[in-house]
């Protein structure tokens, strides 16, 4: 979460260096490398120590097979870049759940 933060922040900083321009621009924000439905949920389950109910069906009609963000424009235009792994950020998002629903 903190990446992302960072990301809207220097994003917010081009915005009013422009003096509210009103040509929006827009910028993919991630670490540039796809991951698996899978990979995503056994990270989760590895940092967090939280056993996941889910169940691996066969892919859908439409399924695209994979899908990331080219984040070139986010790191040469607002000089940002992914410093977080996929594991600090989804310890960082539970973390973060798990106060706010005062969970233990």
């Amino acid at each position: 979460m903190v990446d992302l933060a960072k990301a809207h922040v220097v994003a917010l900083q081009r915005l009013l260096d422009n003096k509210g321009a009103t040509n929006f621009e827009f910028f993919n924000i991630g670490t540039g490398t796809g991951s698996s439905v899978l990979e995503v949920v056994n990270a989760f389950e590895k940092v967090t120590e939280q056993k996941l109910n889910y169940k691996i069906v066969e892919r859908r009609a439409g399924d695209v097979i994979s899908v990331y963000a080219d984040t070139q424009k986010a790191n040469e235009t607002l000089g940002w870049k992914s410093e977080k792994s996929m594991e600090d950020s989804l310890l960082s998002s539970w973390n973060w759940e798990k106060k706010v629903r005062n969970i233990d």
